[in-house]
């Protein structure tokens, strides 16, 4: 049975994290990656003989979510070990694992994930980058738009898709593309999101790539590509939590301090209920997360796909309503950059939209838990 009551290890690391990042409240991304990194947090979910904790997502999740509540959120911590770290350990050649593992866990260098495209999103089905093969190596051609910290990551892992020689239907593969391969470009879109970590257009022109770049089985499609696209899930989910956490506390103190006619207004129900009911919302979105965690992290692929889906859907609504709510507490004073949540409205959207839509996920639970039919 799953154990989703936190461990006491589990709950000491989640006190040291939250002693970190709120002792780094004014320290650039960067550097508060690499201070992490060398606390060992970035590569906690990495296998320990490559330099990681030898940890999983449970504990990886667990750091994202206290540096979230901190207002300290790292956004390529979802895609660099979560996601490609992920993929690695689990799938790469041994030349890869050494090559990357270490120096992901260190912080030494980062990698970035492309899998949307501007007509297919995130639909593997629909992915039209392919790669064929020219003699030993690989040719890669096609685009990728909103793929998050390209400049400042050392490869980029990108989701293709090959031709089946059995079955000449087309099939994804991955495949390691370091930043300076020539044909490789990238174009900065113009984003109405606050963050540090930009977005990115990226254009493959007949990139020549290695036979080594190939990340795992050129057979395995799905398989490898939902190993990295469930840990995104609930990484997303700890991101949204985080926020939602973050956005709860500076409303609550405001509604302990703030005063009208001589009481704080945090005594009154029409303040007090709806942070409450945030609050319950955003522990339940919790417990998801972490039976999603659990079960990815015990080998249960199909398990944890359904209930990270349920996860990134509960957090991303929690998050949603509970920074509504806290805008809301502090009224005028919510919109100043002062407070600092304003800039939430639009970042909390994001645990709504990205990696995947809630729409696209209460098709999932329809299609796969319900078994209803599908409408396309």
């Amino acid at each position: 049975m799953t154990t989703l009551i936190e461990s006491d290890e589990h709950k000491a690391l989640r006190k040291a994290v939250a002693a970190f990042a709120k002792d780094h409240p004014d320290v650039g991304n960067r550097a508060l990656w690499q201070e992490a990194a060398k606390l060992g947090y970035i590569g906690v979910n990495l296998p320990e003989a490559y330099g990681g904790g030898g940890g999983g997502i449970t504990e990886l999740s667990l750091v994202l979510e206290e540096l979230g509540t901190a207002g300290n959120p790292l956004l390529m911590m979802i895609v660099s070990p979560a996601i490609c770290g992920t993929v690695i350990a689990r799938f790469g050649t041994e030349a890869q694992k050494q090559q990357w593992l270490p120096a992901l866990a260190d912080g030494s260098r980062i990698m970035a994930f492309g899998i949307t495209e501007p007509d297919a999103g995130s639909n593997s089905h629909r992915i039209t980058t392919t790669a064929r093969r020219d003699g030993a190596d690989w040719l890669l051609t096609g685009r990728k738009v909103f793929v998050s910290g390209v400049d400042i990551a050392d490869a980029t892992l990108i989701v293709g898709r090959t031709e089946d020689a059995r079955t000449g239907r087309l099939k994804p593969c991955l495949f390691i593309v370091p930043r300076d391969a020539p044909g490789f470009t990238r174009r900065a879109i113009d984003m109405e999101l606050h963050s540090v970590e930009q977005q990115f257009e990226l254009v493959l022109d007949d990139v020549r790539l290695p036979a080594d770049a190939l990340v795992g089985d050129e057979d395995a499609g799905l398989l490898q590509l939902f190993a990295g696209l469930n840990p995104e899930r609930i990484m997303t989910a700890a991101f949204a939590i985080g926020m939602g956490r973050h956005a709860l506390s500076k409303a609550v103190a405001y509604a302990r301090d703030r005063t009208v006619w001589k009481t704080p207004i945090g005594a009154h129900q029409a303040i007090a209920h709806p942070l409450a009911q945030a609050h319950i919302d955003l522990e339940l979105a919790r417990l998801m997360m972490q039976k999603a965690a659990h079960l990815y992290d015990a080998g249960d692929d199909i398990g944890a796909g359904e209930a990270a889906n349920m996860a990134k859907y509960a957090a991303g609504e929690a998050c949603v309503k509970a920074v509504d709510q806290a805008v809301h507490t502090l009224g005028g004073n919510g919109l100043t950059r002062e407070f600092g949540l304003a800039r939430l409205i639009t970042a909390s959207r994001v645990a709504r939209i990205a990696p995947v839509s809630r729409e696209m996920i209460l098709n999932y639970v329809s299609h796969q838990t319900l078994g209803l039919p599908k409408s396309y």
